[in-house]
């Protein structure tokens, strides 16, 4: 009997490299994108199309993505009225982001929470390391939740990325559907 390699990560070598602008972009992705920018900046990375659920409610009459994602690629994007407010990165598969030349997908929680603290200790602004529910840790000022996902017996960062408007209310800014449920 074969084995599914359900649980196989992929090396950051083989992952697309991204940078993050804390608050403002991930990649070639930017807060506020409509899903269509989104579709052109992604379609020069990826050949997957983006697959969305749209809504609405009985007084609209057209519909409106709420959630885009890219399978394949490890992406799921969140948006609310019709501007990109959340992103997603699949620990397994997804694009390898890089914050102060620190890569922050696919790691050992308890290591970047580390990172985040000590990068939080060194500065004056206030917006350092907080906590939601069940100790996920939140950098405040990269706009980071380090949420986790399993791999196997173990659990890698899936990190969450948000705008700084997420700030005032962060659990309540996406849909639970963006928190792990590990």
């Amino acid at each position: 009997m074969t084995m599914f390699k359900w649980w196989d990560v992929l090396p950051d070598d083989g992952r697309q490299q991204w940078a993050l602008d804390p608050l403002t972009d991930v990649g070639p992705l930017s807060f506020g994108m409509s899903p269509d920018e989104v579709s052109e900046a992604l379609s020069h990375v990826t050949a997957e199309s983006q697959r969305c659920t749209r809504s609405r409610s009985a007084q609209e009459t057209v519909y409106r993505v709420e959630v885009g994602t890219y399978q394949e690629f490890g992406l799921k994007l969140y948006y609310q009225q019709q501007r990109l407010a959340g992103v997603v990165v699949d620990a397994l598969r997804g694009p390898q982001v890089f914050a102060d030349g620190t890569a922050l997908v696919g790691r050992a929680p308890s290591v970047l929470e580390q990172w985040v603290l000590d990068r939080a200790d060194g500065r004056e602004s206030g917006r350092g390391l907080s906590y939601m529910a069940a100790g996920v840790p939140v950098s405040e000022s990269l706009g980071v939740v380090i949420d986790v996902q399993r791999a196997g017996d173990h659990l890698l960062t899936r990190p969450v990325f948000v705008p700084s408007e997420a700030m005032d209310d962060l659990p309540h800014f996406l849909p639970a559907s963006a928190w792990s449920r590990c």
